[in-house]
């Protein structure tokens, strides 16, 4: 089953814990407070489909926010400044 992005209720992070830019991500989302669901592809693989549909590429991580919108492989300032919009 496809989830649409704008289910999500909270941010949602598809990454993988062999994944430096994964580990930073969820470095700085812990560090911030924010509240998200990890989902790990390694656990997971079939989720794996879920994050190629949302952002259209295979890299991660894949960070989805409430409203539909994503970012992939995202700087910490990205990240952040997408957080607080």
């Amino acid at each position: 089953m496809t989830t649409s992005p704008a289910a999500f209720d909270k941010v949602t992070m598809f990454g993988a814990d062999w994944c430096r830019d994964c580990i930073r991500s969820k470095a700085l989302l812990d560090r911030l407070g924010a509240e998200y669901d990890y989902i790990d592809l390694v656990a997971t693989p079939d989720a794996a489909d879920r994050a190629l549909a949302i952002s259209g590429r295979t890299s991660i991580p894949v960070v989805v926010f409430p409203d539909g919108s994503h970012l992939v492989e995202p700087t910490d300032p990205e990240l952040e400044a997408a957080l607080s919009r």
